[in-house]
């Protein structure tokens, strides 16, 4: 037996069959959904009885994707979609107290993406499969970091998720690793599968829920200890009491010591170097 045959299918491939069946005469009994192959049956796929199917399918499209692009491992990077480039006017308000603010945020977006540049150079510099940015895909800080990795023609990541506002990705994510989600719970797991740090800019909800739950899973040794890093002390000093969490007995002193402030992209990234000895 040749090689060729020994690696020769033995039965058509289910695309092969999908396109076979799309040929087949018109008649009531081919019109009819039950008909359909159930795999090719997008009003099946999306009964509620399929929705574990769907979170299966949900976690395994990304995995493959990081394969075949050779990602390895990543820092995730989370912050405010509202927080604008410099020079910029913010999007989704009129309130002048509000638009100063967050004008006054902007260099946040400057430093967000200095710190992806500097991530990125070293990630091609040591073959590209490693310390890929992962962003959330969408504007503001993720956009900032996005468009770092592009500074230097590194690839980037960005994870969408399916919203009434900020649905279309950033145009400096990499398209072939610009992904949409359903679930937030799959998200959240490919935020954290590959990632060797966490870098957190100022934020809102979405930012809390996810720094939080990172921090959750490093205090419970669910996840291996790495650098999570918080730009802006006095912005996260002023909306989260860290020390009245440990004074208050609902977390341990050592806790504190969980994350870093830091406020610059040049400082965040020395921390990374130094965790990890690079």
């Amino acid at each position: 037996m040749s090689d060729q045959d020994k690696t020769k299918r033995h039965f058509r491939t289910a695309c092969e069959d999908r396109n076979i069946l799309r040929q087949v005469p018109q008649t009531p009994q081919t019109c009819s959904g039950a008909y359909t192959l159930a795999f090719d049956d997008a009003d099946f796929l999306l009964r509620d009885e399929l929705r574990p199917v769907r979170l299966q399918l949900e976690l395994l499209k990304p995995e493959i994707i990081f394969e075949e692009q050779g990602v390895d491992s990543t820092i995730a990077v989370f912050g405010g979609a509202r927080i604008p480039a410099p020079g910029t006017r913010p999007e989704r308000t009129d309130d002048p107290a509000l638009i100063k603010s967050l004008q006054d945020k902007a260099h946040y977006y400057e430093e967000a993406r200095q710190f992806a540049r500097l991530v990125s150079q070293y990630s091609l510099d040591t073959g590209g499969r490693d310390w890929v940015i992962c962003s959330g895909g969408g504007p503001g800080v993720m956009e900032a970091v996005n468009r770092g990795a592009d500074d230097v023609s590194a690839k980037s990541i960005g994870l969408n998720i399916v919203l009434p506002h900020e649905q279309a990705p950033n145009s400096y994510v990499t398209p072939a690793l610009s992904l949409q989600f359903h679930y937030f719970a799959i998200r959240k797991m490919h935020f954290l599968m590959r990632a060797k740090a966490l870098a957190v800019f100022p934020g809102g909800f979405g930012t809390l829920d996810e720094t939080f739950e990172t921090l959750t899973l490093i205090q419970t040794g669910r996840i291996a200890p790495m650098p999570v890093l918080l730009f802006g002390e006095a912005f996260w000093r002023r909306i989260i009491d860290f020390d009245a969490l440990a004074a208050e007995g609902t977390i341990s002193p050592d806790d504190l010591e969980l994350f870093q402030f830091v406020e610059t992209g040049e400082e965040g990234w020395a921390i990374i170097k130094q965790f990890y000895k690079l």
